[in-house]
């Protein structure tokens, strides 16, 4: 005898895969914000320095160090930017008021001077630290090892704060399109493929812990 859905389990069930489908494109919106490398070295050592959840006060210690040198690193990043010289060769430097400070190679056939800082940067430098705390805060091992008290309240934060983070994001590049690709980030080249690998092995991560 075939078993019915009824409607309350139907809509319930309903109900949990929007949720679920939209934490996961939220996560996976946020990875895009941040240097891709520092984001899987803070991903490989934050688990060894919190001794997995199970931290004493030398892995809080380290742990913290961890954190604000990521922290850093992904504020800082927002501010470098590459460009291809004549042989096609990509060269990364830093931008400044005045233009661009290339590492080595400087081509002068490059404009460095469409390459200055603009408010734009340091918004985005603004969101993308405080996308790296949120994601890294909110983590398993993190919030067992620095505030286990704060497990329940987790869940559901990772399920909110997400998308909303996410949509924040999304007009604040409307209105500060992002054009630079830095070091740690996809270059111009590759940022359709890179960003949507990233994107994958975010929401995967996050699906594990859900």
């Amino acid at each position: 005898m075939a078993t019915q859905t009824t409607p309350n389990t139907a809509s319930s069930s309903s109900s949990v895969g929007s949720i679920r489908d939209k934490t996961f494109t939220g996560v996976g919106n946020l990875i895009r914000l941040l240097p891709t490398g520092t984001v899987f070295l803070y991903q490989f050592l934050n688990p060894i320095l919190t001794n997995n959840g199970s931290c004493s006060n030398t892995n809080k210690y380290v742990s913290s160090v961890l954190f604000a040198l990521c922290g850093i690193s992904c504020f800082l990043s927002t501010f470098t930017d590459s460009y291809k010289d004549d042989q096609g060769k990509i060269h990364y430097g830093i931008a400044t008021f005045k233009g661009f400070w290339p590492t080595s190679g400087a081509s002068s056939s490059v404009d460095f001077k469409s390459y200055r800082l603009q408010i734009g940067d340091f918004v985005h430098a603004t969101l993308s630290l405080i996308v790296f705390s949120v994601l890294s805060l909110l983590d398993n091992n993190t919030v067992e090892c620095f505030y286990p008290s704060f497990e329940s309240t987790q869940k559901a934060l990772l399920k909110g704060l997400p998308p909303v983070i996410g949509s924040v994001a999304a007009a604040v590049f409307v209105a500060f399109p992002n054009k630079r690709h830095g070091i740690g980030y996809p270059s111009d080249s590759s940022s359709s493929s890179t960003s949507t690998t990233s994107s994958a092995v975010q929401t995967s991560n996050a699906g594990q812990k859900a």
